[in-house]
């Protein structure tokens, strides 16, 4: 009995690292403790009634770096461990080397964050090297991903992304994960991707892709390497891999790079979306037509078939109960479709749920919510898909609620 333990435990130990057809979806135990939270309801019962289902993957659940509400995010790990919660769309935000190279890191500028490069070799190559905290002055440091080479990028390990800006020394300021998250799997792991790694990765996986092209952090043209040609390499990766544009749903906050992938890659930009941020303007107004700036109609009219703003802007209350807002409501008058972001990322919803949820805070006070906005989101707007942090909790939802075939 011993000699089983022993082995049924190392196999569930490699299991996260098996291509998706050697086990089925496993969910682990928190969407049903995220149903445990909700008050009584017609969706509570039809969750609860789903919970013998045998669960398969699902495009409407979308691995948002993988699965960083445990993982090091644009980690192997990270996306094996998504892939087995039952992503069926995973996510590269891609961002380039010293040296042009594509990799999967969420921005140009947050390997300090996000990797161990200042306790490495490489530390005295970042932009600005660490600097500890002092009186008023927190601790800071910035290192790019265009400060090394691909060579040396491979060199490094991924980490929990946090900083603690209280630190003194290098390896206190590379602490300060979220309580709610964890260290536990961010030992000796970590393994960071290339963008052409993670195409490969997750077609052995029968995944589809969702990369998005991040604002780089130097000033372009880089040496030669404008953003056409940065825009055009990523889409080129695809075609050397022999991907089909119709599992590739390309990103951009960057209109401009939509633009250019529908002008130049039609096939591609059919399903390139555009990353909403107009919660960065003063003058917007979720609730407000007025100040949708382009439009709903000017950008459909300028070919564009996909829009991904955060949740909060796709939902407002009324009467106490959670509804779609003006945007959503505009967004589908003009055909757009919608795919948002991301569930999974805030702490415990107690208090409100904070930035994700700041459209109903007044009705977020416990993590029960979750499941509740994820059912406005998925039948009264109407979206495509939902990126999330722990991709579980979408593909239980998905599968109970057949949201593949009623999107297909």
């Amino acid at each position: 009995m011993m000699k089983l333990t022993i082995a049924t435990a190392a196999l569930t130990c490699l299991l996260p690292l098996l291509p998706a057809h050697a086990a089925d979806v496993e969910l682990g135990p928190r969407p049903y403790y995220l149903i445990d939270q909700m008050q009584p309801s017609a969706l509570k019962d039809k969750l609860l009634a789903c919970a013998a289902m045998d669960f398969k993957k699902s495009d409407f659940s979308i691995g948002h770096r993988g699965a960083p509400m445990q993982f090091p995010e644009h980690t192997k790990e990270s996306y094996s461990a998504a892939a087995r919660m039952g992503a069926g769309i995973m996510e590269c935000d891609v961002t380039f080397t010293k040296d042009k190279e594509l990799v999967c890191r969420h921005a140009q500028n947050d390997l300090h964050t996000t990797t161990n490069i200042l306790a490495s070799d490489l530390a005295p190559k970042c932009t600005k090297g660490f600097t500890p905290a002092s009186g008023d002055e927190k601790a800071s440091a910035e290192c790019r991903a265009s400060d090394i080479t691909l060579a040396e990028f491979r060199t490094l390990r991924g980490k929990m992304d946090a900083a603690d800006q209280t630190a003194t020394d290098v390896a206190g300021y590379l602490g300060g994960t979220a309580g709610w998250r964890t260290d536990l799997y961010a030992g000796e792991t970590g393994t960071l991707m290339t963008h052409a790694e993670s195409i490969e990765m997750f077609k052995s996986l029968g995944l589809k892709f969702t990369p998005e092209l991040k604002s780089p952090s130097v000033e372009m043209p880089f040496e030669g390497f404008s953003q056409a040609d940065y825009a055009q390499k990523m889409i080129d990766e695809y075609k050397a891999a022999g991907v089909p544009a119709s599992d590739v749903f390309a990103q951009s906050f960057n209109l401009d790079d939509v633009l250019y992938w529908i002008e130049n890659e039609p096939e591609f930009g059919k399903q390139a979306v555009y990353l909403d941020a107009s919660y960065n303007r003063k003058d917007f107004d979720y609730n407000d037509a007025s100040t949708f700036k382009p439009s709903m109609e000017e950008l459909a009219e300028k070919g564009v078939n996909y829009i991904a703003p955060p949740m909060w802007m796709l939902l407002t209350t009324k009467e106490g109960k959670i509804v779609p807002s003006e945007y959503a409501i505009k967004a589908k008058e003009a055909g757009l479709k919608l795919i948002t972001w991301t569930l999974e990322r805030s702490g415990p919803l107690q208090s409100g749920g904070g930035w994700y949820y700041q459209s109903i805070k007044d009705v977020t006070t416990s993590d029960g919510v979750m499941f509740e906005m994820l059912d406005v989101l998925a039948q009264d707007v109407g979206i495509e898909g939902i990126f999330s942090d722990w991709p579980a909790t979408v593909t239980y939802y998905a599968n109970c609620m057949g949201m593949d075939e009623k999107l297909n």
